[in-house]
């Protein structure tokens, strides 16, 4: 089922961005069209997610955040944690940070055998970080543009770029390694539940300080995507360009290996149920 969904969603990727590719226009385009040239469809599945979310995710994460002790949850984020640490040390390998694959696989040895199989971070507690790559990031990475703006139902905001890599970056988790549909289905959903739960104070957040919730959302996701892709070294902006849209170009080789993430904005992700 969830490769099902997953294969729909590549598909839907593929013929937005031919119909993109094929579309012209006189006009010309301010900065935040040329980000978001499908806002008025975005806004859609915005309030779709939004609705969604305020009837069945948000809820289901509350009650999950009540009645599981917060070590558990912790041990389940850990556990989850895990495996994007495996995903990240490959991505690291890919965009040429040797040094932080390494340490993203000595990461994934130590708490695999020493954290019962990753609900303990034990490599957290010695000093070594998590790096959080994505396969979305390493496209950047390697010099493809970001693209137009685009919010995905249930996944919340991307970009083109990035939503070619969801199918990725989305399949990277537990259920990889058990058998049966129940047991995946199961799993995935445990990991949307929880992470919504980690988002439930960035929400409260969100709720009282953004008088437009879909522009602050699309502003902060477009501007912390390309914090990652640089490694937080991010290059200025001609003043006609909006962050996010520019080409992408290799950051410099000083920061390739081991550079510091600066810390997501709570709102880049407030909005995205189970993303």
């Amino acid at each position: 089922m969830n490769s099902c969904w997953l294969r729909l969603l590549f598909a839907c990727v593929v013929a937005t961005a031919l119909t993109t590719g094929c579309a012209t226009t006189q006009d010309p385009k301010t900065p935040a069209q040329q980000a978001d040239p499908w806002e008025h469809w975005n806004r859609k599945v915005f309030s779709f997610n939004d609705t969604l979310d305020e009837a069945v995710l948000k809820p289901v994460a509350t009650a999950y955040t009540n009645v599981v002790p917060q070590p558990v949850r912790r041990g389940i984020t850990n556990f989850f944690g895990n495996f994007s640490d495996a995903w990240a040390a490959i991505n690291n390998l890919l965009q040429g940070k040797v040094n932080d694959s390494l340490q993203d696989v000595m990461r994934v040895g130590t708490n695999t055998l020493f954290g019962l199989g990753g609900v303990i971070d034990v490599a957290g507690e010695a000093g070594l970080d998590r790096h959080n790559e994505d396969f979305g990031q390493t496209l950047g990475r390697w010099g493809l543009a970001a693209g137009p703006y685009v919010v995905w139902p249930l996944l919340g905001p991307s970009t083109v770029r990035d939503s070619f890599a969801l199918p990725l970056d989305r399949s990277v988790s537990p259920a990889l390694a058990v058998s049966g549909d129940t047991a995946r289905l199961l799993l995935t959903g445990l990991g949307f539940v929880d992470e919504r739960a980690g988002l439930l104070n960035a929400t409260r957040v969100l709720d009282d300080i953004a008088l437009d919730r879909y522009t602050f959302v699309r502003d902060a996701y477009l501007q912390r995507r390309r914090s990652l892709v640089y490694d937080g070294d991010v290059p200025e902006s001609p003043p006609d360009e909006e962050p996010g849209t520019e080409e992408a170009t290799p950051p410099s080789p000083a920061a390739s290996d081991g550079s510091a993430k600066p810390a997501a904005p709570a709102a880049s992700a407030a909005s995205q149920p189970g993303a």
